[in-house]
Formats: structure tokens, C-alpha cells, sequence
């Protein structure tokens, strides 16, 4: 009888993986890959680190389930963050729902806001992380779980060849 031994996710490893991040409060999906994740484990860090330690010693079929508080990642919600403005003040190019906006401080700092909603004539820019303020649920299935070659451990991702451009450095994916 064959035995079939699943590895393990420890340092050195390849993982692919999918998942989605969801607002605990509403139960609605956040965000969610379309293409699987892949990353050599211990390499480079993805992830939150509460996730990837969360993922130490599964396999693959595995589904976790992490909660983060997004408070500790990003800080508490700042209300000074969010401009309220006549949407005549601002250039056309920024009024659509989800337009990034990069805005420097007069000490030269930069931020991106984004534009978070138009009503009538106002509109909302916030500063502050999507995320800021939430509690999510980042729920990840493990799909591959293989040694790592060398070019993978030096990259930090898989490597796939790609077209000949005469020298050119490869990079992964």
C-alpha cells in the first residue's frame, strides 16, 4: 500500500493560495484574488504576519479562517482624514467613486485618498485605509504546497520563463 504524504508549510516552501478578505460586521466579501497567490514561505511575507503564521503546518486542501483586527495594522479611523467638498472644487478627473487622489502636506508628505461617495453637490475624500476601523475575516484555501527550487527561494515566487528579450532579468510572478 502506497502512503501519500501531504507536505507542510514551513520555511522554503512554494504555496498557491486563493482567498478573500471579509467584513466581519456585514459579512460581504472585501476583496478576493481571481489568480492564485503564490510565495516561497519564509522568503518574503505576502501576508499580515498574523496570516502567515496562521498558514505554518497546514497543507494543501487546508481552509483557515484568520481574523484581524485591522485597528492594530492600520490604526483607528482618523475623522480629520475625510474632506467634505462642492464637487465644483474639485477637477473632473477626480469625480468618480474609487478615484485615488495622491495629496501632499506642506511638509511634503504624501497620502492617497480615495473618493468614497458623491451626493449632489458634496463630495467625499477620505484618507484613512479602507480597511481602517474594520474587523475582517481573511479566509484562505491552501492549493499547493511543494519544495521550493533555488531559483524560487532567490526570487520569492515562482518563476516562469518568459519571452526572450535578449538579457533581460527575470522577476516573479
Amino acid at each position: 500500500m502506497t502512503e501519500i504524504i501531504k507536505e507542510v508549510i514551513t520555511d522554503g516552501k512554494y504555496v498557491e493560495l486563493k482567498y478573500q478578505v471579509i467584513d466581519v460586521k456585514t459579512d460581504s466579501i472585501l476583496t478576493e484574488v481571481e489568480f492564485p497567490l503564490g510565495y516561497v514561505h519564509g522568503v518574503n511575507e505576502v501576508l499580515a504576519p498574523a496570516v502567515m503564521k496562521e498558514l505554518e503546518g497546514k497543507m494543501t486542501g487546508d481552509t483557515i479562517e484568520v481574523p484581524i483586527d485591522c485597528n492594530q495594522i492600520y490604526g483607528p479611523r482618523d475623522e480629520s482624514l475625510v474632506i467634505m467638498e462642492n464637487i465644483n472644487n474639485v477637477p473632473e478627473e477626480y469625480r468618480e467613486v474609487g478615484t485615488a487622489i495622491l495629496m501632499e502636506n506642506d511638509k511634503g508628505q504624501t497620502r492617497t485618498f480615495i473618493v468614497t461617495r458623491i451626493g449632489g453637490d458634496i463630495i467625499t475624500i477620505d484618507g484613512n485605509n479602507p480597511l481602517c476601523g474594520r474587523e475582517v475575516l481573511f479566509k484562505l484555501d491552501v492549493l499547493t504546497v511543494r519544495d521550493a527550487t533555488d531559483e524560487e527561494i532567490q526570487a520569492g515566487g515562482k518563476v516562469e520563463p518568459g519571452p526572450d528579450v535578449g538579457g533581460g532579468a527575470q522577476l516573479p510572478i
